[in-house]
């Protein structure tokens, strides 16, 4: 037990020190810092993998506090943020849990970390991030028409069509946040997993994002949203019309997502180069429209076993 207890102080030494290094890199080296935030939970994941959780979350307390020593306090909420997420990943490893629910967890965490780092910063500091973005681009935007308008004689885009724009923006901030916060997750597994693999640590599986198949209820639930736009029509900017808005627009993406895998699908069937595949997937954002209907047709019919057997014959 003793030989146990020193193994674990000097591995958490160890995995502290690396994390602040990669911390220091992502506040003082300008063109690594991005590579550097994005494997700084790599240490603490590792660690967490390992070691049960309270361990764990006594690691990452102490990587924020020599971050903020080392670093400053404006590394703080970064340093909090992906201790967090190291702490999830490595637990949902050590609880041999499914990469489904590694990912789910760790967007939820990055999600609730990003919203408490946000209200900190409005509360404590009085900025508020995404009123100052929203207000540099509309800046930008009335400097771009101005200037077209110099050059042409004519605007890029009317007044009337930018605030009906950035209107739409505001109120779809909500599932904006959510989905970069998922993406956000996505990108830190898929880069940390298969360095964790590299250090020894039995990490799970995903299955091929072309096997991937959303729960049939994501129907349900563009129905009651469609009805609700169809039928109530929500006045706009209204508390209802706001959460159809971020609703409405998370199912998109959702069944976009879908669609890109049933293509991704026909295509493996078909024996197709995987160059095509890549084709497909840069094309599905202009068709996004269609990409939503191919989505609802693959989840609502057993399409895939059509190709299948089509495939076979």
């Amino acid at each position: 037990m003793p030989n146990n207890q020193t193994k674990a102080l000097v591995q958490g030494s160890m995995m502290v020190a690396l994390f602040t290094i990669l911390m220091l890199i992502s506040a003082y080296v300008p063109f690594v810092f991005i590579v550097a935030l994005i494997f700084a939970p790599l240490p603490i994941a590792w660690y967490s993998a390992n070691y049960k959780r309270s361990s764990s979350i006594l690691v990452a307390i102490v990587g924020c506090i020599l971050t903020t020593i080392t670093s400053g306090l404006s590394m703080l909420p970064f340093a909090f943020v992906m201790g967090l997420l190291g702490v999830v990943m490595g637990n949902a490893i050590y609880q041999k849990k499914s990469k489904l629910y590694l990912f789910m967890s760790t967007g939820i965490a990055n999600l609730i970390s990003m919203a408490l780092v946000y209200v900190a910063y409005v509360k404590l500091a009085g900025i508020d991030f995404i009123s100052m973005s929203l207000e540099m681009a509309r800046k930008n935007y009335e400097q771009s028409n101005e200037f077209a308008k110099n050059v042409t004689g004519q605007v890029a885009i009317k007044p009337e069509q930018l605030e009906a724009m950035f209107n739409t923006i505001e109120l779809t901030m909500p599932a904006t946040i959510t989905i970069s916060a998922f993406f956000a997750a996505f990108i830190i597994i898929a880069l940390n997993l298969p360095a964790l693999k590299r250090l020894g640590v039995d990490i799970p599986k995903f299955a091929p994002f072309q096997n991937m198949r959303l729960p049939r209820s994501i129907l349900w639930y563009y129905m009651i949203v469609l009805c609700i736009n169809l039928f109530m029509r929500p006045e706009a900017g209204s508390t209802l019309d706001i959460i159809v808005l971020n609703v409405s627009y998370i199912l998109w993406v959702l069944l976009i997502l879908q669609g890109i895998s049933f293509i991704h699908y026909f295509i493996s069937r078909k024996g197709m180069p995987n160059g095509v595949k890549w084709v497909a997937t840069v094309l599905a954002i202009p068709l996004s429209s269609f990409m939503i209907l191919l989505g609802i047709v693959d989840l609502g019919f057993d399409v895939r076993s059509l190709v299948k057997g089509k495939t076979k014959e």
